[in-house]
């Protein structure tokens, strides 16, 4: 927490993004929480999609890559401890974890994600921390030629080439994303003839491999 203002809180996530939210969204911890692969260390598991009982007899709907603290009781669905860093893994969890998801500008979960937090919320499911903004991820990892399951790609249509977009490469030549020009989750071939490919493939630009 970073500043008060009334009832409003100034807070900064483990991403380290910043923005205002109301204290009834809060409560008070002692400031040792860590949201990286050590927090499943310490009990907390990561929601598939369930309902849990909180303290206070409270139940509350989760939805993926949400955090389960260690006293929560899932009622339903599932929750578990962070999945196996591996390339395949994390095409597969960008394959089958967000299908049928909207497109949500700001979104990390299949409620509604954009691109970027669709990427940042599969990678969090194998104790994977990125950066919030496509334009941020494109600074993590080592060069990559996109053909390995787990490189992200990235794309521009600015003249100034700033990052405007990111997938995951499934291996060869598909690749997942969440996009607005798709209307949310989709899966591509780079060697496709539709129109919609062709011009996002022009304004492909590097890829990056952060596993």
């Amino acid at each position: 927490m970073l500043e008060s203002r009334g009832a409003w809180r100034r807070v900064r996530g483990a991403d380290g993004y910043e923005g205002w939210t109301h204290e009834g969204y809060l409560s008070l911890g002692d400031g040792s929480f860590d949201a990286g692969p050590a927090a499943s260390d310490a009990g907390w598991r990561i929601s598939h999609g369930c309902t849990v009982l909180l303290a206070g007899s409270r139940s509350l709907a989760l939805p993926l890559g949400a955090l389960v603290p260690p006293a929560g009781v899932v009622l339903a669905g599932r929750a578990s401890a962070v999945r196996a860093a591996e390339p395949e893994g994390v095409a597969a969890t960008a394959l089958n974890a967000f299908a049928g998801t909207p497109y949500m500008w700001g979104g990390v979960t299949p409620w509604g994600a954009d691109c970027s937090g669709f990427v940042q919320t599969v990678f969090a499911l194998h104790g994977i921390a990125l950066l919030r903004d496509a334009s941020q991820q494109a600074t993590l990892g080592e060069t990559a030629d996109g053909g390995r399951p787990g490189d992200l790609l990235f794309f521009s249509e600015r003249e100034d080439g700033r990052i405007t977009h990111v997938a995951i490469a499934l291996g060869g030549e598909g690749f997942a994303h969440v996009a607005l020009g798709r209307g949310g989750f989709a899966v591509e071939r780079r060697d496709a003839d539709d129109p919609y490919v062709v011009a996002l493939v022009a304004r492909y630009r590097f890829s990056r491999r952060v596993l």
